[in-house]
């Protein structure tokens, strides 16, 4: 192979052995056929995915470092996708967040899968806390990006932390998808939500003027 080839190859290319999208599926589905049958996540072992998906351990942990990084991929797969911003502005923004959010209260409720792992990871803290410190933090720090674009563009107030403001904006969904599983998650409560707090979170007037 010409050098100039070789060095315009992605490095993921150049270095080790490929990773196989196949193999990881299998991986994947394995947990999750575990899971369906009912078997606890603290029993879902290594050997036993490995020995389920047809693989040997030593594929697994060429992926994955150990189980709760694995549980966490195979989360993002059963759960809702999260949105790409519209990036339109600040508003449409939030609105989508926020339904990413409804969507995934509704997912919880209406599969069994999800509701049940979601339950059994309240008693498995590696695994919750992995699961806040890569996914959850990931999430909030979207939503954080966009409440100070919507400081810096005089969208929204200047006299509140910005993490105060993100937890106004989040927590009625939240509300309405943990602390309440049976309150409504209707169409177009994304939106509703969000306008009525960019309302009272808009600049007030001595600030207006100076912005």
């Amino acid at each position: 192979m010409p050098p100039t080839e070789q060095q315009n190859r992605p490095a993921e290319h150049r270095r080790g052995r490929p990773r196989s999208e196949a193999v990881e599926r299998s991986i994947v589905e394995a947990v999750v056929k575990l899971l369906e049958e009912g078997v606890p996540l603290t029993q879902v072992s290594i050997e036993r995915v490995a020995r389920t998906a047809g693989v040997g351990k030593a594929t697994i942990y060429r992926r994955w470092k150990g189980k709760e990084e694995l549980f966490i991929d195979v989360l993002k797969d059963i759960e809702p996708v999260d949105p790409e911003l519209p990036g339109t502005s600040v508003r449409d923004d939030l609105v989508a967040l926020l339904e990413s959010l409804r969507r995934r209260g509704l997912a919880k409720r209406s599969s069994a899968l999800l509701y049940n792992v979601f339950a059994q990871m309240q008693n498995y803290p590696e695994l919750w806390r992995a699961y806040h410190d890569t996914v959850v933090e990931a999430r909030r720090r979207t939503g954080m990006e966009v409440v100070r674009r919507g400081i810096a563009s005089g969208e929204i107030r200047s006299d509140l932390a910005p993490d105060l403001v993100n937890d106004l904006i989040v927590g009625p969904m939240l509300l309405r998808t943990v602390l309440r599983p049976y309150a409504e998650l209707e169409e177009g409560l994304s939106a509703r939500v969000v306008d009525a707090l960019l309302e009272g979170l808009a600049p007030r007037g001595s600030e207006r003027q100076h912005g």
